[in-house]
């Protein structure tokens, strides 16, 4: 797997506005939308839709209630669709886009691009614009993007002997330095990595970082039970071991970390904006890097993406204008200063009043950024099992972090599972 032109073009641009005006609809057009995860989502979606209606009075957003996650409205979509009751807008997890490709239920906005007047000045450079393409076609305009990083406690870091300024940039520095916060009371924990994070997202990052990949080329046979794979589930062991992760829930290792009892946290950058207010002025909350296992390791691009299943042509266009402003430099702003994510719109970034000064004043959000040069995509499963394969690997992991398995067999377990879930070739 090679280092993806979208990586690279975003660092570019994010190191370094106004919304789009739609085209006039003659009468007011209701579309729905679906989203998932509100606990980082609502206020966003709401803020976005609310400021969209004031700049489009023709065109009424109405939300349905938003499913806990990524899996949850992949499944629920595919349901509607059975029944015709499909929202008009749906944001999905990049790598859930294929399933709805596969199906012939998500439309191709190639059309309403076409149509566009300045849509190179828009922000979607041809790099941006692949986090939604499927078969080389426009099915989603990305939303949010996030990469995994490690949050950290500076002053239990300090507190423990480390120097929050030199924070370790490989796995064993990491678990050396969890052992030492964690001797630092029994209500003190070191390090929780959140493996189970939707889309086995975390568990790619272990095999990519690794220079692995999840399939062979041609998808037709598994390819992270090689050696990536191997190191992947010896670290997701050592983290246990030797790096004092508990088997607990992801909303306790939350809690945790921002009461100030945990030490060193693996998640998403999505996170980052809600965690810091929840944290206030409790300690001094820092991030760092994902550690790399090889010279090519990369990492998978986490987020979502807006895609249009509305079938009516009338529809279709208020869905479009929507979605053009939602993933636009409007949308986009709002969207990172609510959340943790960083956009899939190049413009915001360079544009001081959006988001230039911002990352200039967060500097905990330009760790995410550095990582961009090393993004690849998030992987999806081909077939009608796509969304069978995820929980199968997701049950073997838990096998590794409750200690119950040991983590070789269960790789070649998974391996095996997985392999006999994919499309037969002919």
């Amino acid at each position: 797997m090679k280092k993806t032109a979208l990586g690279l073009a975003l660092a570019a641009t994010l190191m370094a506005g106004a919304a789009p005006t739609g085209s006039a609809l003659a009468q007011t057009t209701e579309i729905t939308v679906d989203y998932s995860i509100p606990d980082i989502f609502k206020e966003v979606h709401e803020t976005i839709a609310k400021d969209f209606m004031a700049k489009h009075p023709n065109i009424k957003v109405t939300f349905r209630a938003p499913q806990p996650g990524y899996e949850e409205i992949t499944q629920q979509n595919l349901r509607q669709a059975i029944t015709n009751q499909l929202p008009d807008v749906a944001y999905h997890g990049l790598n859930r886009q294929r399933i709805f490709v596969d199906r012939n239920i998500a439309v191709d906005m190639g059309q309403f691009i076409a149509k566009e007047k300045d849509w190179a000045g828009a922000g979607y450079d041809g790099s941006l614009l692949t986090l939604g393409q499927v078969k080389g076609k426009q099915y989603g305009m990305g939303f949010s993007l996030s990469t995994p990083i490690l949050y950290y406690n500076a002053d239990l870091v300090k507190k423990a002997g480390g120097d929050p300024n030199n924070f370790p940039t490989t796995w064993d520095g990491v678990f050396d330095l969890a052992k030492k916060i964690r001797a630092l009371g029994d209500k003190t924990y070191g390090f929780h990595y959140d493996w189970d994070i939707t889309g086995n997202w975390m568990f790619q990052a272990l095999v990519f970082s690794n220079g692995g990949t999840m399939l062979s080329p041609d998808e037709t046979k598994v390819a992270f039970d090689g050696p990536a794979g191997q190191k992947a589930v010896a670290t997701l062991a050592k983290m246990v071991k030797e790096g004092t992760m508990r088997d607990v829930a992801a909303a306790a290792v939350l809690q945790d970390f921002v009461s100030g009892n945990l030490g060193i946290w693996a998640h998403s950058t999505s996170r980052l904006s809600g965690v810091t207010k929840q944290i206030g002025d409790k300690f001094a909350l820092r991030t760092a890097r994902f550690p790399l296992g090889d010279a090519k390791g990369l990492l998978p691009a986490g987020g979502n993406a807006a895609m249009i299943f509305a079938k009516d042509p009338k529809k279709q266009a208020a869905a479009w204008e929507y979605v053009k402003f939602a993933t636009g430099p409007v949308g986009a702003t709002y969207m990172v200063k609510g959340t943790g994510y960083f956009p899939a719109n190049a413009k915001p970034a360079k544009d001081p009043a959006m988001l230039g000064e911002f990352y200039k004043q967060n500097p905990n959000h330009m760790t995410a950024v550095g990582q961009l040069p090393v993004l690849t995509g998030w992987y999806a499963f081909p077939g009608e099992h796509g969304l069978k394969i995820t929980d199968v690997i997701k049950d073997h992991l838990q096998s590794i972090v409750n200690q119950s398995a040991d983590p070789q067999d269960a790789l070649k377990k998974m391996a095996k599972d997985v392999q006999a879930l994919l499309p037969k070739s002919s």
